[in-house]
C-alpha cells in the first residue's frame, strides 16, 4: 500500500493560486507585478487599446470587430495567457468568470445612437451583437478553444468575495481545473480591467521565467491586486 500525503500537503495541493493576472487602466498595463506599458497623453480608449494590442504583438483580425468592452476583455486574458499557458486543459476544464457594475452599457449606448433618430432609423447588426455583457466571455473563449463553465456577474463595485465564491464553488464541484477570473469595465474613455488565471497548487509553478510568485486565490489578495495597481 503506497504511502499517505501528510494531512497538511493534501490540504496545500487543494489550495488555488493565482499563477498569471493582467491589470489594465486608462493609460498603464501591468503583468504579473510588472509595469509593460505607461503612457500619459493617451486619452482616447481605443487608442489606448490598439497601441496596446500592436505593443504585444497580438495578431487576431476579429480583435478589431470587438466592441470597446470586448476589446478590454479579450487583451486582459490574453496577456495573461502569455505569461501562462491554459493548453495542458481539456477545453472542458477550464472556466470564465467575469464581472462589471455596467453591464454593456457602454455598447448599448453606441446602439441607441443609431437608434433615437426615427427618420434615419438603421442599427447596426455589428453594434447590436454585443449588448451583452457575456459576449466578452464569448470572444474570449473563441480564441482560446475554451469550453468549460462561465459567468458574467454585475456587481455595484469590484467585489473579489463574489468572484471567489463562484471560482470556488466550481473547483469544489470538480466542475472546472483553471478559471479565469476578472473584472472588466468601459465607460467611454474610462477603462479598468483585472483578469487573473487561477488554477490549483499543484499546476503552480512558474512557467513564464518573470520571477513573479503565485499568490493564493481568495478576496483579500483580488483586492489588493486591483488596488495596488
Amino acid at each position: 500500500m503506497g504511502a499517505t500525503l501528510p494531512l497538511f500537503i493534501r490540504k496545500i495541493n487543494m489550495d488555488r493560486i493565482i499563477t498569471a493576472y493582467s491589470h489594465i487602466t486608462e493609460n498603464k498595463v501591468i503583468v504579473n507585478d510588472r509595469l509593460i506599458f505607461y503612457q500619459e497623453n493617451i486619452v482616447n480608449f481605443a487608442d489606448f487599446v490598439k497601441i496596446v494590442y500592436k505593443q504585444e504583438m497580438i495578431n487576431y483580425p476579429r480583435f478589431y470587430k470587438m466592441d470597446a468592452i470586448s476589446k478590454l476583455g479579450f487583451l486582459a486574458v490574453e496577456l495573461v495567457l502569455k505569461e501562462k499557458t491554459i493548453a495542458g486543459y481539456r477545453p472542458e476544464a477550464v472556466g470564465v468568470i467575469m464581472s462589471n457594475s455596467s453591464s454593456s452599457l457602454d455598447t448599448d449606448i453606441a446602439h441607441n445612437e443609431t437608434i433615437k433618430d426615427r427618420s434615419s432609423y438603421f442599427p447596426s447588426p455589428s453594434v447590436f451583437v454585443y449588448t451583452l455583457p457575456n459576449i466578452i466571455i464569448g470572444e474570449v473563449c473563441i480564441k482560446n478553444k475554451i469550453k468549460g463553465e462561465n459567468a458574467f456577474l454585475i456587481s455595484e463595485a469590484f467585489n473579489g468575495k463574489l468572484l471567489c465564491d463562484y471560482a470556488d464553488e466550481l473547483f469544489d464541484n470538480k466542475r472546472v481545473e483553471a478559471c479565469l477570473c476578472g473584472w472588466v469595465e468601459v465607460m467611454g474613455n474610462n477603462c479598468n480591467a483585472l483578469v487573473a488565471l487561477v488554477e490549483t497548487a499543484d499546476r503552480s509553478a512558474d512557467s513564464s521565467g518573470s520571477g513573479f510568485k503565485p499568490m493564493l486565490f481568495n478576496a483579500e489578495n483580488m483586492n489588493f491586486i486591483m488596488k495596488r495597481n
